[in-house]
């Protein structure tokens, strides 16, 4: 299956826990004012690539604690998203996910909901350049949430991961 990347990073210690596969994907619809990766919002741009071929070159690191779906965003492609999420489960690999999208939002669409239920960790929410801050792990602004997906689906409100 194909997907449209912006890029790739093997050895991220920046978007998650431990050593990570980044996985940018191209195209997003939210354009947050101060986006840490505005070359990524055009849906036009970067280029396509086969998912086999993305998880062949995660399967290859030893080292990697996870993957992480980043973006732009990666529920604006959500099914190529979880054919990687499930690839990189079946390897052992937790799965971070980071959306401009709410949780709730991501409910109510059957194929984001399908990739939702591949995440074990979602950070949601836009960036807001009035909330920015550095202080908080693995966020751009305070008003992003890290959730535990399989916490929250099980229980049906929000578990929010303390990190």
């Amino acid at each position: 299956m194909n997907i449209r990347i912006a890029g790739l990073v093997n050895d991220s210690i920046v978007d998650g826990p431990g050593f990570r596969f980044a996985v940018f994907t191209q195209g997003c619809p939210h354009a947050c004012p101060g986006c840490h990766n505005p070359q990524t919002h055009d849906f036009a741009g970067g280029q396509d690539m086969d998912t086999d071929e993305i998880i062949a070159r995660f399967r290859a690191n030893p080292l990697l604690d996870g993957i992480t779906l980043t973006g732009g965003d990666p529920f604006c492609q959500p099914e190529a998203c979880a054919v990687l999420a499930r690839a990189a489960h079946e390897s052992g690999l937790n799965v971070w996910a980071y959306t401009g999208y709410l949780y709730e939002e991501t409910l109510a669409d059957p194929a984001m909901r399908a990739l939702l239920n591949e995440v074990d960790v979602l950070i949601d929410g836009p960036f807001l350049l009035a909330e920015r801050t550095l202080s908080m792990r693995f966020r751009g602004s305070k008003n992003q949430r890290v959730i535990d997906v399989p916490a929250s689906l099980q229980s049906g409100g929000i578990v929010e991961k303390d990190i």
